[in-house]
């Protein structure tokens, strides 16, 4: 099987903010979207995005 996973799981304490660091908008997109749609654009059979602190 060809699977991904995303670790997204830290909290982003040095980022000085109340969002998980994952959250955190980028180009006005979450960044953790940029990692989802990069791992889809590979067509795994599965993904995994591992979140929570």
């Amino acid at each position: 099987m060809h699977a991904h996973v995303i670790l997204a799981a830290g909290q982003g304490t040095r980022m000085k903010s109340r969002l998980p660091k994952v959250l955190h908008p980028l180009l006005g997109k979450p960044m953790l979207a940029y990692a989802v749609e990069t791992a889809l654009a590979l067509s795994p059979e599965k993904l995994v995005v591992v979140v929570g602190h």
